[in-house]
């Protein structure tokens, strides 16, 4: 089946449906704050639209809600502190593109797993090593950003690595999704075209169910800002650091 036949609403059962909106709201809080709950949506996406199409359908998603992260801390964002991560990143992008381009779906989708599984690794080994500040080294900082592009491009899923990072900055609550949300709406803008072109995932079928998503998305933003601001700061590190273990482990066993 192909990806016009799977998107199209005559053709979806309401478990899909259910999914497509639950996936929706999740990003959108996952955007306001409650990092990695979006990551939880990833695998079944990939299971009911397929692992590649589920990518290209899913990007419009995580670029309105990065546009709505901003509306709400953009004065808060430190854009300087990730800079160093772009070049890296983009490389990682593009290697993706070439990969993504050559594997079947189901490969595809083994190879989403193994780029958390690498996520995971990072996280215990920062968390077993005293929570070393790793932007201060080229050696992880450009690790992270290869890695993190290749993920991000591979399936959406670079979230646990640069929470990572921006974690080992212990930037304030606020300035932390800001730069956050500044730096994923760069990559995030920066893989559009190859999925148009290249991998042909965006089109104007996905955009349309991506209308209908866009405001649960938003309500999900609205409800992630107001849980957010009942987390005092330490509380919300540790939640942080929890979720993105939780939602990397879940997207490698899918």
């Amino acid at each position: 089946m192909s990806i016009h036949e799977i998107i199209n609403p005559l053709n979806s059962d309401w478990t899909t449906w259910s999914i497509t909106i639950l996936a929706a709201f999740f990003i959108g809080a996952s955007k306001a704050g409650l990092k990695g709950l979006s990551m939880f949506v990833i695998p079944l996406f990939a299971h009911f639209y397929g692992g590649k199409a589920s990518v290209g359908i899913i990007l419009p998603c995580l670029l309105a809600g990065d546009l709505m992260a901003l509306r709400f801390f953009y004065k808060s964002a430190n854009i300087k502190l990730i800079l160093k991560l772009i070049p890296p990143a983009v490389i990682g992008i593009i290697i993706a593109v070439f990969v993504g381009s050559k594997i079947s779906d189901a490969q595809f989708k083994q190879t989403m797993g193994t780029a958390i599984l690498v996520c995971v690794g990072l996280l215990l080994y920062n968390e077993f090593k005293g929570k070393v500040n790793i932007s201060k080294s080229k050696i992880f900082s450009n690790g992270l950003g290869l890695s993190g592009g290749f993920a991000t491009m591979i399936g959406n899923a670079a979230g646990p690595i640069f929470n990572l990072y921006l974690l080992s900055m212990r930037l304030p609550k606020a300035a932390y999704i800001g730069t956050g949300a500044w730096f994923y709406l760069l990559l995030n803008s920066f893989k559009v075209p190859f999925h148009i072109v290249s991998w042909q995932t965006i089109n104007w079928q996905t955009l349309h169910l991506n209308l209908i998503m866009i405001p649960v998305l938003i309500t999900g933003t609205f409800v992630g800002k107001k849980i957010v601001g009942y987390i005092p700061e330490k509380p919300y590190r540790y939640f942080i650091y929890t979720i993105t273990l939780l939602s990397a482990i879940f997207l490698f066993f899918r």
